[in-house]
This record gives structure tokens, C-alpha cells and sequence, in this order.
């Protein structure tokens, strides 16, 4: 993606809509305001930028998310609505009470609902009704893991959700998930947009594994990592614990192994890293369970680390299954690298003790650390200016230590994925010394 853009530059639309003129005073005396041509750089490195102003008509770039001194809506008549969809992600209660305390105490917008269950809180398919959110309700609720709104899947229509935001009376809506979620937000944008519906729709983008393209870092994936390393270290501990010890760990990672290696790093423990980036072989003399066995000989232990959408072209080709939200579901690797393992072992009749942890929806459901608690009010918080300023169709980002204004099509267009020249998987092969043959 990255040299994508770089070589063609012009082919990639970084406009933000704005569904109005802005004309009302920002109500904050607090801020430092924010202009729409303050732009941040695609790319930082100036041999780069050098070519993009010699070769191009327009550098890419990103409108700079922030205060706007002139906001569109007027806080006195604006209704937000708050939505959370997809898996869990440790931050969600942190993101919800961040844009519940801005709109209220920033602001001064007090009508906030939160709808129940994902966008079908927003059809007829939902008997719940909405939560009616104030700052004290959300006072503690960073606490918990999980959503106070609760989450669901699934697509639902546009227009009837346009219906309900219009029958409601609500012109902010704050959609908080991932690349479906966006998606869907998009396709309310475009919606409301066609009706001339003045509803600024701005996305929080949630992602566990980290991999929403045009998005450098998403809310979660620090604590994910955090605990995923104690996890690991559990692992080799039990490993490390038993002759001819192996300990597998299935990490998140649908499409991207951002986890399975930051995670890895984070913990020099781990012998072996398997990431969807990279296909690996099982078998032969390039094969993980070969290159296990000579790892267990010269330290008599081995952890193996694989993200969950890691090596899917090992499995019999049949009908795929998908989930609501239109993903393929993985088969379980982590338990085809135990099963082929054993087998292994047994024919050679070597004594191993294995062990196959899966802590995904113990990771998922944490609450957010620090670091993760300090991002998610920071997107909250500008998620609001966004929105409060009229723009939609766009979400919160973040690119070169700065946190932007993304359009909604691009974040969705392409995953993100590990570079396999990059700093990130370099360093895991220096740390795990895992050998080129074992993934080839």
C-alpha cells in the first residue's frame, strides 16, 4: 500500500466531505483550533516528498484532525447517537465515555444516546431501546472490559437506518468498529448524503489486530500485545518446565500477524513465529516439525507462536464458512500444528509433552492499559471535533505521530499487513532465529 501511493499519488482521493458551511462559534475556550488545510505528509522522508512536489500535482496527505474555531452544528440542537459493533476490543467503554464527557462537557450537547447491539440497534430488528448517556452514567464504566452498548454483526440497510437517525432526530453519529463497521458507517454517509440529511457520520476505528490500511496504530492493540506476551511467557514456563517441552500460542490475526509479532518481540521466549503473511510448510526438510526437532535438541524446549489466520493453505479445499459480517472463518491452525506435531513425535518415537493455548477471547475482553486508555480518549476527542465541525464520512486516524482525518473509503480499501522486509518481522527473525527454510 505504502508504495502504492507513493507511485501514484494522484490516484488516491484524501478529501474529507463536509455536509455544510460552518457558522457557529466553537463553544470551547479551551482549544487550540485547528485549520483545513493543515495537512500532515503521507510520507515523512524527504527524498519522497522531493519527488511528489517535482512529479505531482498535490502531495498526498491528510487533513489534520482537531478543534475547528467555526463548528457546523449547533450544540443546543444536536443529538449524538454512540454505536459499537464487531468483536470486542479492550477500549470500547474508554472510547464511549470519551465521546460521551467531550460532546457533554466541551461542547455542551446533552441529548447522547447510545444504541443497543451493533447497527441492528438501528432497524426494526431491535427491540431495545437506546441507552440515554450522560457523564455520570459513564463515569466508571472504563473499568470494564467489553461495551456497555453491546456489539453484534451482520449488515443491515442503509436507508432504514437512515430512517431511524432521521425519525430520532440524531445528526452525530459515532460508529466505533472495524473495517465492516466502517463500512457500514460509509454506507449511512452516502445514504444520508443523497437525502440531503445533515447527519455528520465519523468513525473510531477498532481493529484488535491492527491492520486498517491508512491507520498507523488502532485502540487495543497495545493491551493485546501485553497480555498476549504474559501469555507467551506462561507457555515457555510450561514448556521450559518438561523434557522435550513445546508450547503453542494462537494469537489474533485474521489477515495480518501484527500481533502474533509485535507480541513475539516483546518476548525473547519464542522460538518460532507464523505469521499469514508468510506461507510455512509443515512437513519435509524445510518443515516447522523438523525444525522443532532440532530446536528441542539443543534446548530441550520450543514455544511456537501463530496468528490465527496463519498457514490456511495447509487445509483440504472445501467450502469456505463465513461469519455475519461477510469474513471468511479460519480453521484452527493452532490445533492442525498440535495434531501434526504429536504425530510426528510418536513415529519417530520421541517423548514429547505439548500444550495449545487459544486466549483470543480472554485478550479481546480485557480492559484497555494505560497507554491504550490515554489513545482511546484522544480519538474520542477528536472524533467529536470532526463531527461537532460538520465533516462525515471519514475516520479518526492517526500517521506520523499525528492523529488525522481519513476518508472512510480508503481506510477500508486495502489491510494493512506485516512487511516482511520491514524493521518489525526483521526483528522477530533475529529474536526467534527461526531459520528462512522454515517458512519457505
Amino acid at each position: 500500500m505504502y508504495e502504492k501511493v507513493l507511485n501514484n499519488p494522484d490516484n488516491y482521493d484524501f478529501k474529507i466531505q463536509q455536509i455544510g458551511e460552518p457558522t457557529h462559534p466553537n463553544p470551547s475556550s479551551l482549544e487550540v483550533f485547528v485549520a483545513d488545510d493543515e495537512r500532515i505528509a503521507f510520507s515523512s522522508q524527504i527524498k519522497n516528498l522531493k519527488n511528489q512536489f517535482q512529479n505531482y500535482d498535490e502531495v498526498p496527505s491528510f487533513e489534520k484532525a482537531g478543534a475547528r474555531q467555526t463548528i457546523f452544528h449547533d450544540p443546543a440542537k444536536t443529538k449524538a447517537a454512540l454505536i459499537t459493533c464487531g468483536g470486542l476490543c479492550p477500549g470500547l467503554n474508554n472510547v464511549i465515555k470519551g465521546l460521551v464527557n467531550i460532546l457533554e462537557k466541551n461542547y455542551g450537547v446533552k441529548d447522547i444516546l447510545g444504541i443497543r447491539y451493533g447497527y441492528k440497534g438501528l432497524t426494526k430488528q431491535s427491540a431495545e431501546e437506546p441507552l440515554r448517556l450522560n457523564s455520570s452514567i459513564v463515569d466508571q464504566i472504563h473499568k470494564q472490559g467489553g461495551t456497555i452498548l453491546g456489539s453484534s454483526r451482520g449488515n443491515q440497510d442503509p436507508q432504514l437506518m437512515v430512517d431511524e437517525l432521521q425519525r430520532r432526530g440524531i445528526n452525530l453519529l459515532f460508529c466505533i468498529g472495524g473495517d465492516g463497521t466502517l463500512k457500514g458507517a460509509e454506507a449511512i454517509a452516502i445514504e444520508a448524503n443523497n437525502r440531503n440529511a445533515k447527519i455528520s457520520v465519523v468513525g473510531v476505528p477498532k481493529t484488535i489486530d491492527n491492520d486498517l490500511g491508512f491507520v498507523e496504530k488502532t485502540f487495543g492493540f497495545e493491551t493485546s500485545v501485553q497480555i498476549a506476551a504474559e501469555i507467551i511467557s506462561s507457555a515457555h514456563n510450561e514448556a521450559e518446565g518438561a523434557e522435550n517441552g513445546i508450547g503453542i500460542v494462537k494469537l489474533m490475526g485474521r489477515d495480518s500477524g501484527f500481533i502474533a509479532a509485535t507480541a513475539s518481540l516483546a518476548n525473547s521466549v519464542v522460538d518460532f513465529c507464523l505469521i499469514p503473511e508468510l506461507p510455512f510448510q509443515i512437513d519435509g526438510p524445510n518443515g516447522l516439525c523438523m525444525a522443532i526437532e532440532d530446536r528441542l535438541k539443543l534446548q530441550k524446549h520450543a514455544v511456537v507462536v501463530v496468528a490465527e489466520g496463519a498457514g490456511q493453505e495447509l487445509f483440504n479445499a472445501q467450502e469456505k464458512r463465513i461469519d455475519q459480517s461477510g469474513n471468511i472463518l479460519k480453521d484452527d491452525v493452532g490445533e492442525l500444528l498440535k495434531i501434526n506435531l504429536t504425530e510426528y513425535f510418536k513415529k519417530r518415537d520421541i517423548a514429547i509433552s505439548i500444550k495449545y493455548l487459544d486466549p483470543s477471547y480472554h485478550i479481546r475482553s480485557v480492559t484497555a492499559n494505560a497507554s491504550d486508555a490515554v489513545f482511546c480518549h484522544l480519538l474520542a476527542e477528536f472524533a467529536v471535533h470532526a463531527a461537532m465541525a460538520g465533516k462525515t464520512n471519514l475516520a479518526i486516524g492517526y500517521w506520523n505521530n499525528f492523529f488525522t482525518h481519513v476518508p472512510i473509503a480508503l481506510a477500508t480499501e486495502e489491510r494493512r499487513m506485516v512487511s516482511l522486509e520491514g524493521a518489525l518481522w526483521r526483528g522477530v527473525i533475529s529474536a526467534t532465529q527461526q531459520e528462512k527454510r522454515e517458512h519457505q
